[in-house]
């Protein structure tokens, strides 16, 4: 349920499945943490913006739903960010909960030094078995 949903714990599993590396716990990670038809909301970067305006879209929204999609959008992520050994993501200790949504903040680090390259704001709206029906993602935020 909602109510009795840790914001930093669901934060860290969130953040978990993005760096895992095994195909397998990941699709486990999405299943467990997702509602079946989830929804991932990209506000994307400031260049695909401004491509979609030069289109003529003026306000580009990225989404990805249900759990197949989902887990190609995380390994995606994955392989182009985490996977090499240069970075890896933190939540940070932010997280809260009002009724049904969860916000954090979370960085995206080098593995390195640790040293904070990026990050952004998530809002998850929960269903009522506490998982995940709607993620708001902003990078750069």
């Amino acid at each position: 349920m909602t109510g009795t949903t840790d914001p930093q714990h669901l934060a860290a599993r969130y953040i978990a499945q993005w760096t895992e590396p095994d195909p397998a716990r990941r699709r486990t990670a999405i299943e467990s943490l997702w509602a079946e038809d989830g929804t991932h909301v990209l506000h994307p970067p400031a260049e695909i913006r401004e491509l979609a305006a030069d289109l003529g879209f003026d306000h580009p929204t990225l989404r990805a739903q249900g759990h197949d999609a989902i887990e190609t959008r995380v390994a995606r992520a994955h392989q182009r960010f985490v996977e090499k050994g240069e970075f890896t993501f933190r939540a940070r200790t932010d997280a809260v909960r009002l009724d049904g949504l969860i916000r954090f903040r979370w960085d995206t680090v080098t593995v390195a030094d640790g040293q904070v390259v990026g990050g952004g704001l998530e809002v998850l709206a929960l269903d009522t078995d506490g998982r995940i029906r709607t993620d708001y993602m902003f990078p750069g935020a």
